[in-house]
């Protein structure tokens, strides 16, 4: 229930009130799971928090937006059981959803193009529309200059040095017998 924050007795605060959920995901151990040889680690966190209308009231309202990066072995609907599970006793909506995509090593023309790029397969962290191929049946993979550990961070940046090798990788690709 709102409040004026001067008489914070009288209501009941839905920012302290998620403390709870907080608590829970803070304690939560995400799994790692092979796929077709590549070790996938999941990760369950709270990515935003909104709650409150005015610095003088004591909100009635709090959500706290969470993102769940599941392995590609599993569904989406796998995913929401999971989240369900873990957040059991909350009020959970879903609100996106979108399937994984699984490595495709074992077919041949993945194994082909790891072997004409000269790259070391590892797990893909992040989604792209590779999941859209892969939903269809269709091998792809993910290949490109960068490093993923910079994504969405302020150093985010790609040398020139890898767009090099990344084009010599796709050319021996493209060109083999």
């Amino acid at each position: 229930m709102r409040a004026h924050s001067a008489r914070a007795w009288i209501g009941e605060n839905a920012i302290h009130a998620a403390a709870p959920i907080l608590a829970r995901l803070a304690e939560y151990r995400a799994k790692e799971v092979l796929v077709e040889g590549l070790a996938y680690r999941e990760s369950l966190s709270a990515v935003r928090i909104s709650g409150g209308i005015a610095g003088n009231v004591i909100p009635d309202l709090c959500e706290v937006e969470v993102n769940y990066r599941f392995a590609p072995s599993k569904t989406a609907a796998d995913a929401e059981a999971h989240v369900r599970r873990v957040l059991g006793g909350f009020e959970v909506e879903i609100t996106d959803s979108a399937e994984g995509a699984r490595p495709g090593l074992d077919a041949p023309i993945a194994q082909q193009f790891v072997a004409a790029v000269g790259a070391e397969p590892l797990p893909k962290y992040g989604w792209t529309d590779v999941a859209r191929f892969s939903a269809l049946g269709i091998p792809a993979v993910n290949y490109g200059p960068g490093d993923p550990h910079l994504a969405h961070h302020d150093e985010e940046r790609v040398p020139l040095a890898q767009i090099d090798a990344v084009e010599q990788g796709l050319r021996a690709w493209l060109t083999a017998p």
